[in-house]
C-alpha cells in the first residue's frame, strides 16, 4: 500500500510540476519586493565598529554564503564579518546551503580612523521565497554616522596608585554605568490606535534584548473589553542555558492588539504588560511588569457587531474544506473530494454532459456493445477531468478563472452551432464520416480505433468541461484556495482530478449500461436517434441562454417543445386499430405540446423563465406577493464598489455584493430561486444589494474578482457597515433558500 501510494505521488508529481513552477515563475504579483521581503539596516556600535541587520518576512529566506559586504569609505577597511551559522536546507539549484529566516546578525569588525565619520557600506544578498522563485543578487548602500574612538591618554611616568585608581575606576564602570536600568534599557509605550485597537511598542537599548517568549498581556479587572489575539514578531533563534531554545528581540518593536468590545461608550482600561530581558554582556535581568491605564473612544454598534457576529459561524464552508485539506491523510482527502463529485454530477452546471455523452454512443449506431460505450464514456471522463485539473490548477496559480475565457459570445455561437449540427445527423440529413484514406490509416492501425471515435469522444469532454460547467462550487474554490495559498499543487491537482472523475461516475454508468438500456437497431434506433437529436438541439438552447435575449430564448424553447410534438402526431386522429404504444408516445407528444403553448403564453405576458412559463399570471396574487427578482444595484469596478461601501457606511448599512455571469447557470439559479423568495428579499431589506456583473471577463472585472481572491461566480459577499469584508460569511456556489435564510440569520 505504501509502495502505491508512493508511485502515486510520484506519478502526479510528475504531471503537476511543470505546471507548477512554470506558473509561479510568471506570477510574480503574489511576491513582496525584495526591500520588503529582507528589510536590511545598520547602525553603529559603541566601540566604533557596525552590527548589520535582516528582518526577512514570513515565506522568504536568505542564503548565507551570498552574503557580502564591501566598504565604499577609502579610509575604512572591514577586517571581519562575523555571520552565525544558519538552518540547513537542501537547495534545487546551490545544493546544500545554510539559510536565515526571519532575522538576521552580523558585526563588522573596522579598520579606521579614531575621529567621526561617515561610512559607506555597500552589502550584497541573495534570498528566495518558498514558492519557489528566487530573487536576483540586491544591493544596498547604507550611510553610517560613526562616532569617534576614545584612546587613553598616557602620561610622561608610570604611577601606580593612578594605574589602581584607574582600574578601580574600570571596575565600577562595568558593574554600574554599563548596566542601565531596566525602565531605560527596555522602554515601553502604549497608545489607542483606534477604538479597537492596541499600540505596544519597545525601544530596546543597544546591547539588550528581550526574549519573545516572555511576552504577556493582560487587562485588569474589566469584563466589557478583552484581548483578542496578537502577533509578536519573530527575532534571532539562540540556545539559552537558562531558557532553552529562544528568540531574541533587538532594537525597535512594535505590535498591535485588537479589542473586542461589549460597550460602545468611551471607557478606560488598564493594560498591564510582562516581559523579561537581558544585557549581552551577560547579565539578565528579573522579569519586568508595568502597567498603562489607557481612555478608549465611543465606537458604533455596528464595530460591536462585527467582533461579535464572525464568532458565531468562524469558518465559511470552503475554509472548512481548505482545512481539511490541510490536515487529512492524503487518501482520505482523495475519498472525500470523490464524493464532493458524485454529489456536483447532478448540478446544473454538470448535468448537460449526461445528453451530450448519450448523444455520442447512440451515434455508434448497431455497433455499439457494452464494452465499447464504457470506454467512450471512459474517453469522455477522463478527457473532462484532466482539463478541468489543468485549467483549475492554472487558475488557482494566475487567480483568475481561465474556463471564463471560453464564455465569450462567439464561442457560445460556435459550439452551439456544432450541436445543431450534431442534432441534423442525428435526424438523418447527413453523416459525418472521416475521409476514406483517414479511415484506411486508423484502420490498419487498429481495429479497436477505427471510426476515431474514442479520440472524438475525448474532444467533446475537453469542450464540455470548459464551456458547459465553469461554474464555481464550494469544492472546487476551496481547491484552488489551497493551491492558491500553499502551490501544493499535487494535493490540491489530486483532488480536483479525482472531483472531475467523481463528476463522471453517471457518465461511466451509462456507458457500462448502454448495451441494455440503448436500442442496437431497426426502427427503435432510428426513434432513438432522433430523441437524441432534440436533446442535442435542447443543449444549444441552453448554451445560448448565456448570450441572447431571454425573450428568444422562450421562444426557442417553445419551438423545441411544439416541433417534435407534431413529429409525434399529436394533432393526428389515432387509428382504430393500433397499439398501446403509439397512444403511450401521443400522450408523450401532447404533454410537449401543452408545455410548449403555455411558453409561448408566457412569453406574451411577459415571462423569461421556461420552467415557470405562467409564473406571475395568477389574477389572485398581487405584485408584492409574487417572487418578483430582487433588485440589484451594479458596480463594474473596485473604484465603484468603494464609493457605495463609503455610502452606506454613512447610513450605517451592511452590504450584500453578488457575482454573476449569464454564462453561469447556478448564478441564474440563486437568482430565480433564491434571492427572489419573498422571505429572503424580507431578510434582505436592511442590506445595500450590489452586483458585479463579470459576464464580460474584462480587465475591470477581472480586477474586482482578484481583489477578493475570487475565481469566478458564483459568490456572494457580506461587507460590514465599516466597509470590512466578513470573510468567514461568504457564500460560493448556490445555496437554497432555506439554506440561504439561515446564512442570514448571523446578522441579525
Amino acid at each position: 500500500m505504501d509502495n502505491l501510494m508512493h508511485y502515486l505521488k510520484f506519478t502526479l508529481a510528475c504531471f503537476f510540476v511543470l505546471v507548477s513552477q512554470w506558473a509561479y515563475a510568471l506570477d510574480p504579483d503574489k511576491l513582496l519586493p525584495p526591500e520588503q521581503a529582507f528589510k536590511v539596516s545598520a547602525v553603529a556600535t559603541a566601540d566604533g565598529n557596525v552590527k548589520v541587520s535582516w528582518l526577512i518576512a514570513d515565506g522568504y529566506y536568505l542564503y548565507r554564503k551570498k552574503i557580502s559586504f564591501s566598504s565604499k569609505t577609502d579610509s575604512v577597511i572591514i577586517e571581519q564579518a562575523d555571520l552565525p551559522a544558519g538552518e540547513m536546507k537542501k537547495d534545487p539549484n546551490f545544493g546544500d546551503m545554510q539559510i536565515y529566516r526571519h532575522a538576521a546578525e552580523s558585526l563588522l569588525t573596522l579598520k579606521r580612523p579614531v575621529t567621526a565619520l561617515t561610512f559607506s557600506l555597500l552589502i550584497k544578498h541573495q534570498g528566495c521565497s518558498d514558492l519557489g522563485l528566487c530573487y536576483p543578487p540586491q544591493q544596498t548602500l547604507l550611510q553610517i554616522d560613526l562616532p569617534a574612538i576614545k584612546t587613553p591618554q598616557s602620561s610622561g611616568s608610570f604611577n601606580p596608585l593612578d594605574q589602581l585608581s584607574k582600574g578601580l575606576n574600570l571596575g565600577l564602570q562595568l558593574f554600574s554605568d554599563k548596566l542601565l536600568p531596566a525602565e531605560e534599557a527596555f522602554q515601553f509605550f502604549a497608545s489607542v490606535k483606534d477604538g479597537q485597537t492596541l499600540n505596544l511598542q519597545w525601544r530596546i537599548a543597544d546591547g539588550y534584548y528581550l526574549y519573545r517568549e516572555k511576552f504577556e498581556l493582560q487587562l485588569s479587572a474589566t469584563t466589557d473589553t478583552q484581548l483578542l489575539s496578537y502577533e509578536i514578531p519573530h527575532g534571532i533563534a539562540k540556545y539559552d542555558e537558562a531558557f532553552g531554545d529562544v528568540e531574541l528581540l533587538y532594537n525597535n518593536l512594535s505590535i498591535d492588539v485588537p479589542l473586542a468590545r461589549s460597550k460602545v461608550t468611551e471607557q478606560n482600561i488598564t493594560l498591564i504588560a510582562k516581559f523579561q530581558g537581558c544585557a549581552e554582556r551577560g547579565v539578565c535581568y528579573p522579569p519586568m511588569q508595568q502597567s498603562v491605564t489607557l481612555l478608549l473612544p465611543a465606537i458604533s454598534t455596528a464595530a460591536i457587531s462585527d467582533t461579535a457576529g464572525p464568532a458565531k459561524k468562524t469558518d465559511s464552508e470552503q475554509d472548512l474544506i481548505v482545512a481539511s485539506l490541510q490536515q487529512d491523510s492524503f487518501f482520505l482527502t482523495l475519498l472525500s473530494f470523490l464524493g464532493f463529485g458524485l454529489l456536483l454530477a447532478f448540478t446544473p452546471c454538470v448535468f448537460p454532459m449526461i445528453p451530450i455523452l448519450s448523444g455520442i454512443i447512440v451515434g455508434q449506431g448497431k455497433d455499439i456493445t457494452h464494452r465499447k460505450a464504457f470506454f467512450l464514456s471512459l474517453s469522455f471522463v477522463l478527457a473532462s477531468a484532466i482539463t478541468y485539473t489543468l485549467f483549475g490548477v492554472l487558475a488557482a496559480l494566475f487567480g483568475s478563472n481561465l474556463q471564463a475565457t471560453f464564455q465569450a459570445p462567439w464561442v457560445i455561437y460556435l459550439f452551439s452551432g456544432i450541436f445543431v449540427a450534431l442534432s441534423l445527423s442525428m435526424f438523418g440529413f447527413y453523416n459525418f464520416e472521416l475521409p476514406k484514406s483517414l479511415q484506411s490509416r486508423l484502420h490498419n492501425a487498429s481495429d479497436h480505433h477505427r471510426d476515431g471515435s474514442f479520440i472524438g469522444a475525448a474532444l467533446m469532454g475537453i469542450f464540455s468541461s470548459l464551456i458547459v460547467g465553469p461554474c464555481v462550487a464550494a469544492p472546487l474554490a476551496a481547491a484552488l484556495m489551497y493551491i492558491g495559498q500553499t502551490g501544493d499543487v499535487i494535493l490540491g491537482g489530486s483532488a480536483l482530478f479525482v472531483m472531475g472523475f467523481g463528476m463522471g461516475i453517471p457518465l461511466l454508468i451509462i456507458g457500462a449500461s448502454a448495451g441494455s438500456l440503448l436500442p442496437k437497431a431497426g426502427h427503435w434506433l432510428n426513434a432513438s436517434k432522433s430523441v437524441f437529436g432534440v436533446i442535442m438541439l435542447a443543449v444549444a438552447v441552453w448554451m445560448l441562454e448565456r448570450v441572447i435575449a431571454p425573450e428568444v430564448t422562450m421562444l426557442f424553447w417553445a419551438m423545441l417543445c411544439i416541433i417534435p410534438a407534431i413529429y409525434l402526431r399529436v394533432l393526428d386522429p389515432l387509428p382504430e386499430v393500433d397499439s398501446g404504444w403509439h397512444k403511450l408516445w401521443k400522450g408523450f407528444g401532447v404533454i410537449l405540446f401543452a408545455y410548449g403553448l403555455f411558453i409561448l403564453l408566457g412569453l406574451s405576458a411577459g415571462s423569461s423563465n421556461p420552467l415557470l412559463p405562467l409564473k406571475g399570471l395568477s389574477p389572485g396574487l398581487s405584485s408584492s406577493q409574487q417572487e418578483t427578482p430582487i433588485k440589484f444595484k451594479r458596480v463594474v469596478s473596485l473604484s465603484e464598489l468603494n464609493q457605495q461601501l463609503q455610502i452606506a457606511s454613512a447610513q450605517g448599512k451592511w452590504v450584500m455584493l453578488d457575482f454573476y455571469a449569464d454564462w453561469c447557470i447556478s448564478c441564474k439559479e440563486m437568482e430565480a430561486y433564491t434571492l427572489s423568495n419573498p422571505e429572503v428579499k424580507q431578510a434582505l431589506s436592511g442590506f445595500v444589494i450590489l452586483q458585479a456583473d463579470v459576464t464580460a471577463n474584462n480587465e475591470q472585472e477581472k480586477a474586482l474578482l482578484k481583489a477578493y481572491n475570487l475565481i469566478g461566480p458564483p459568490a456572494i459577499l457580506f461587507f460590514n457597515p465599516e466597509q470590512q469584508e466578513q470573510s468567514a460569511a461568504r457564500v460560493i456556489g448556490y445555496q437554497k433558500a432555506d439554506e440561504f435564510l439561515q446564512h442570514l440569520s448571523q446578522f441579525n
